[in-house]
């Protein structure tokens, strides 16, 4: 990571290491996630969970199942439970804004995670996501000899996911000889996306490379690429370690741009210890660097 994303974690890890000396009392933390049947936000999970420990600090966690009305009435019960802040990872940025609006009306401190939400949101945390989809279709470009047809696998219309395939068209209009001929929604589910590039695969007969918005996604991808036996270079953002071994082993799959979900949670808990205990300054956007993985540092890279 850059200079100040090692800034941004030393920060947070000050802030943690000060939270218990400054509270008065036991805090409760609240997170809801837009899902946990993922590996990159389980890790976030994990990450928050100790660091809530190391602070004595109790944990309330949600899995929304990219349910938007069910993460409303969790943040509604959260609430009830008299948390001291809400980590918010959204699973639709304008659907949940009431429940962001109930937050703060009720005296919570709000930090979104990974992805941003409408309402008076005290802070966001996320990774350059614009940054990261650029960085992945660079490399799919470079990768495929800068010509041919290549397509967008997408997903759930979220901000981080928009900003995904906003830098990877600006990646591929770079590139004259490269045509982007198909743009098709795999849910970021990999059966959902099993389907998708089949039909992409089928449709296109001349593709020579995908971009998939997310790992899972991707993982769905690569199986319809190795299923249809043809030469398609895959890329993706996450850096999920199921998607680093299959770039290390040689498949189709040759890059993930790595987020860094851990350090999100510790930066946006951090964030919110801060304005908890009174900062007079705590930025309104803190984002975190992405990491191009390839098969050049595969075999060392994990969340």
């Amino acid at each position: 990571m850059k200079m100040k994303s090692k800034f941004l974690m030393a920060t947070a890890a000050l802030a943690l290491m000060a939270a218990p000396a400054l509270a008065q009392e036991k805090l409760k933390i609240g997170m809801t996630f837009q899902e946990l049947n993922n590996p990159y936000f389980v890790s976030m999970q994990e990450a928050l969970k100790e660091a809530a420990a190391s602070i004595g600090a109790d944990v309330v966690v949600t899995d929304a199942g990219h349910d938007v009305a069910k993460q409303i009435s969790d943040v509604e019960d959260m609430l009830q439970q008299k948390i001291d802040i809400l980590l918010l990872n959204p699973t639709d940025s304008a659907g949940i804004e009431a429940a962001v609006h109930a937050a703060k009306a009720a005296g919570v401190i709000v930090v979104a995670v990974d992805a941003n939400a409408n309402g008076p949101v005290d802070t966001f945390v996320g990774s350059k996501n614009r940054d990261a989809g650029y960085m992945s279709c660079k490399h799919l470009g470079e990768a495929v000899g800068g010509k041919g047809e290549v397509a967008i696998l997408d997903g759930i219309p979220v901000v981080p996911i928009l900003q995904r395939v906003e830098g990877c068209k600006a990646a591929i209009a770079e590139f004259k000889d490269i045509k982007l001929v198909d743009t098709q929604n795999g849910r970021q589910d990999r059966s959902v996306a099993l389907g998708v590039v089949e039909n992409m695969i089928q449709s296109h007969p001349n593709l020579v490379g995908i971009f998939s918005v997310n790992d899972g996604g991707a993982m769905g991808a690569l199986s319809a690429i190795q299923g249809s036996g043809k030469d398609i270079k895959l890329t993706s953002v996450d850096g999920a370690p199921e998607a680093v071994k299959a770039i290390a082993d040689g498949t189709p799959f040759i890059e993930t741009t790595a987020q860094f979900p851990r350090d999100q949670v510790r930066v946006g808990l951090a964030m919110a210890l801060a304005q908890k205990w009174g900062a007079r300054v705590v930025p309104k956007e803190v984002p975190i660097d992405v990491m191009v993985v390839d098969s050049k540092n595969a075999g060392e890279f994990s969340w």
